[in-house]
């Protein structure tokens, strides 16, 4: 499956900081059931491997790593079982990591450069990354002028309130976002955050 189909399964992404306060399965099936097959679980925790682990068994869930800063990083997520990478930047070494294993590559640019490094490599789909601190839906309306038929996911600081604006741009393929899993919800409320995110687009 290429980055591009995935990021075409919903319109939101979720993105985990899992701090244990979900059993892994447990949490990927709610949102499997709510609509979002593909899930990012960032390496920010101690547990984040043994998590992709867990959800990449759940039927239907499509598992990826997240804040994944090297090649080594890569190997590591690409073992427990992770479908795609995610990436906060763009270099050269897991750009050449990625096209050597196979595995869809998101990486994060904030900058006309980073995209332009990008696209140099072959790539045509990216991360805006940090979605809001960069200057939010006016940044990126203007950086996808020059680049017509690039794709985007935003993440960072996008809600529940803002992401239909997000997917309003016609650059905008998906939105990753952590509000779908707050801390202390439940997994009913997960599936239900889940539901009201996959309807954003549709």
């Amino acid at each position: 499956m290429t980055i591009a189909a995935i990021m075409e399964m919903a319109p939101v992404i979720p993105v985990l900081v899992l701090d244990g306060g979900h059993d892994p399965a447990q949490l990927a099936g709610a949102l499997v059931a709510g609509g979002l097959p593909a899930i990012e679980v960032t390496l920010r925790t101690a547990n984040a491997l043994d998590a992709i682990r867990a959800m990449a068994r759940v039927p239907g869930a499509l598992v990826g790593a997240g804040t994944v800063l090297d090649e080594a990083q890569m190997a590591q997520a690409i073992e427990a079982g992770a479908r795609f990478i995610v990436s906060p930047g763009l270099t050269n070494p897991l750009i050449l990591a990625a096209r050597d294993t196979g595995i869809p590559f998101l990486p994060g640019v904030a900058t006309a450069s980073d995209i332009m490094r990008g696209r140099d490599a072959g790539l045509d789909r990216f991360k805006f990354f940090p979605a809001e601190a960069n200057g939010g839906i006016p940044a990126l309306t203007a950086l996808s002028g020059p680049f017509a038929g690039l794709r985007f996911c935003p993440t960072g600081g996008i809600t529940a309130a803002t992401a239909r604006d997000w997917l309003a741009l016609p650059s905008v393929a998906c939105v990753g976002g952590s509000w779908v899993v707050p801390t202390g919800a439940s997994l009913a409320q997960v599936r239900d955050l889940a539901a009201a995110a996959a309807a954003l687009r549709g």
